[in-house]
């Protein structure tokens, strides 16, 4: 599953059953194992694409118990979507992965929402270096309110380790309080310095293992010497390109998920099993039910 390109997926994967099949390889690379005892001694029940547990009965198939299971969409037909997500810069809207799909609106938007919540870090690995960090509005404008009106808009706060890794967060604030915790909760202890701009809610944050440097955008210093924050800057303008350009309209409800998927393709864009690894995130990821979804 290396270099996955559309042609390749096509040829590959003619089938749910070639589906099941790579699906299988990725989940169990030691040989089948039983999810309940844990025992290798497997039958293959071939007619019904299930596995029976010798040891102790159980009866399984490679979507038990993993983000597939109890799914009516054809494996092809997730396949897709997963590589669509992963290979699309800006993102795909559920509205385009509907006609790509030929499936409802309500499946396309809830298959790249559990495609999303499997793209969740969980614990991330910390950034380090030069870590630069920044926050920003996300909200289209309102009609009658002026160019400064953020009643409508949310605060995102991002980290980006200079020329590496990126970790996105919604807030409420962009107080003191809030963006010194999502810095230490996203950063090295030693990380070598911390570049933003002139926001004052953001004095404080060195220690004697880290320097923080400041460019004062208020006076159009955009660079000084080294110090910048254009990386994250850059992971903003991407940002907002997707929604203005592919989703068109994001809830704060459900921004956070957005960002876990842009987190994951960004972090992830030399990998060249990015498609694999997308795949064992879904196998390990547990079922988003459309209830809990919308609840």
């Amino acid at each position: 599953m290396k270099n996955m390109d559309i042609m390749k997926l096509m040829d590959d994967f003619q089938s749910d059953d070639s589906c099941r099949e790579a699906l299988a390889q990725l989940r169990w690379p030691d040989g089948v194992t039983c999810p309940r005892c844990q025992s290798k001694d497997i039958r293959n029940s071939y007619t019904r694409d299930q596995y029976d547990c010798a040891s102790c009965g159980y009866q399984f198939s490679v979507t038990s118990g993993t983000i597939f299971h109890d799914s009516h969409l054809p494996l092809r037909k997730w396949f897709v979507a997963v590589f669509l997500m992963v290979e699309a810069k800006k993102g795909i809207s559920a509205n385009q992965l509907k006609r790509v799909l030929n499936v409802s609106y309500k499946t396309a938007w809830y298959l790249c929402h559990r495609i999303r919540a499997a793209m969740s870090n969980g614990t991330p690995e910390l950034l380090k270096g030069i870590v630069e960090v920044d926050e920003t509005w996300v909200g289209g404008k309102t009609e009658g309110m002026g160019h400064g009106y953020k009643g409508n808009k949310a605060i995102v706060v991002g980290a980006a380790e200079r020329d590496g890794r990126i970790s996105l967060k919604l807030i409420d604030s962009a107080d003191r309080a809030t963006l010194h915790k999502f810095i230490h909760a996203n950063t090295e202890p030693d990380t070598e310095a911390i570049y933003t701009d002139e926001w004052p809610a953001y004095k404080g944050i060195a220690d004697e293992d880290t320097k923080h440097e400041t460019v004062n955008h208020s006076i159009e210093q955009w660079v000084n010497g080294d110090v910048h924050t254009n990386s994250i800057e850059n992971v903003w303008s991407l940002l907002k390109r997707s929604i203005i350009g592919s989703y068109h309209k994001v809830s704060v409800k459900h921004l956070d998920a957005y960002l876990d998927e842009l987190e994951w393709r960004f972090n992830n864009r030399n990998n060249e099993y990015l498609f694999r690894d997308t795949l064992l995130k879904l196998i390990k990821s547990e079922n988003l039910s459309y209830e809990e979804l919308i609840g």
